[in-house]
């Protein structure tokens, strides 16, 4: 592939040598005719050419539904923690942006990968600053990844703040890792347990009700619910399931609004045990991501800017920007977090010793790695805790299941005798 250090736009190529072997690449130029020029001059036949382009270009609908849908990220979260780790270092070490992101597209292995960096390189070498170029991407790099670049390019501190966010970006996959890790066994004993269930109801009851029904004998209670339920999930358990999922499609739009949201989120930090862990993952993120931008010399201002975007919970993300308020109005920053009840009173009070002893971007650091914890052992107690209660659960459904089946045949037997 050969290197234009030019600014001008990539294109993908697919070529002939003069051996007859199949090329492909990356490579610069003023237009796809220019590309053509310089594969030829290197005895190339070119096959195809095509201008690398970002996720917002000008396509069609059904192009952007196609991509949406049908292809994957190029970067997974794994994928896009090495590559910020990567980036970091080149960067750190005194290497420019565009020559780091060169080689980085040079290295890449995946076409998708190398097509995407070669338009990030592109858009660089035109002049755009590298936040601005990742956004051309929304798939790919969030607008709260976004945020934190274009604040460390600001304070002209993207190195410093490239390997903060690599490690956030690690930091948050293993805490995300755990948490589903817990999760997933409860999850697989629920999904087993309906399908038993639904199987028993629906198939084995029933074909018991066949064999007593010419007894002409009163069934017991038990049996007779049973069977109620069985003719139920038989009879209307395609509407109950197409009802569900209109009415999840129904709820997932009406989250969509901003308001709706909002108060969804607030009452979801009011559930036992599952608020508290969700107001802790949030106050970790929140906590993590201010102490990077407040290490790279990011402004207090735009450090909570971009530390309130990485919010999930949007009721903690407006508080997160009230506090902004408060902050922008002379207040400190303890004490604005402190006024906002739905964040852990750990925040403010690390916020405080940090603002005291002029250390503020190491006592937030401490209390994110605290709330980590924190989650990290409510969610194991959490998974702990739901193991045998589903257990449990699911075994007395089934004892209930099969002593509806035996109850008639144990009166069937003592009218036998």
């Amino acid at each position: 592939v050969v290197k234009i250090e030019t600014s001008m736009p990539a294109y993908t190529f697919e070529a002939l040598d003069a051996q007859g072997n199949s090329r492909k690449g990356v490579m610069e130029g003023d237009s796809a005719r220019a590309v053509r020029g310089l594969l030829r001059a290197q005895t190339w036949v070119p096959l195809s050419v095509e201008a690398v382009v970002g996720d917002t270009s000008n396509n069609s609908t059904t192009s952007s539904f196609n991509k949406s849908f049908f292809t994957s990220r190029v970067f997974n979260a794994t994928g896009l923690s090495i590559w910020t780790r990567q980036i970091a270092g080149l960067v750190t070490s005194g290497l420019p942006l565009e020559r780091a992101l060169t080689a980085l597209t040079d290295e890449a292995e995946d076409e998708r990968q190398r097509n995407l960096l070669a338009s990030l390189r592109a858009e660089v070498n035109a002049g755009s600053t590298f936040a601005k170029a990742l956004s051309q991407h929304p798939r790919e790099f969030s607008s709260i990844y976004t945020a934190v670049i274009g604040a460390g390019e600001q304070s002209g501190s993207l190195g410093l703040v490239l390997e903060r966010l690599a490690d956030d970006l690690e930091e948050q996959q293993a805490l995300k890792s755990k948490l589903i890790g817990a999760a997933l066994y409860p999850a697989i004993v629920t999904l087993v347990a309906i399908v038993i269930v639904l199987f028993l109801v629906g198939y084995v009851v029933p074909q018991v009700a066949n064999v007593f029904a010419g007894t002409k004998r009163a069934l017991p209670f038990l049996t007779v619910a049973m069977l109620a339920i069985s003719d139920f999930v038989r009879n209307y358990g395609w509407f109950v399931l197409i009802a569900i999922i209109l009415i999840t499609i129904g709820f997932r739009i009406a989250l969509r609004y901003d308001e709706m949201r909002e108060k969804f989120d607030a009452a979801w930090l009011n559930i036992p045990l599952i608020g508290k862990l969700a107001r802790g993952y949030n106050a970790a993120r929140f906590a993590s991501t201010l102490a990077m931008l407040a290490t790279a010399g990011v402004p207090i201002l735009k450090s909570l800017q971009a530390a309130a975007m990485t919010l999930n919970n949007r009721a903690m993300r407006s508080d997160a920007l009230d506090a902004l308020v408060l902050v922008r109005e002379g207040a400190p920053l303890a004490s604005a977090i402190g006024q906002k009840k739905r964040f852990p009173g750990i925040v403010s009070m690390f916020a405080r010793l940090g603002e005291q002893t002029g250390q503020l971007p190491l006592m937030l650091s401490r209390a994110a790695k605290q709330l980590s914890s924190e989650v990290q052992r409510r969610a194991l107690y959490l998974a702990t805790l739901l193991e045998p209660l589903l257990i449990v659960t699911m075994g007395l459904v089934v004892m209930l299941i099969v002593l509806a089946v035996l109850l008639p045949i144990i009166q069937l037997n003592q009218l036998v005798k």
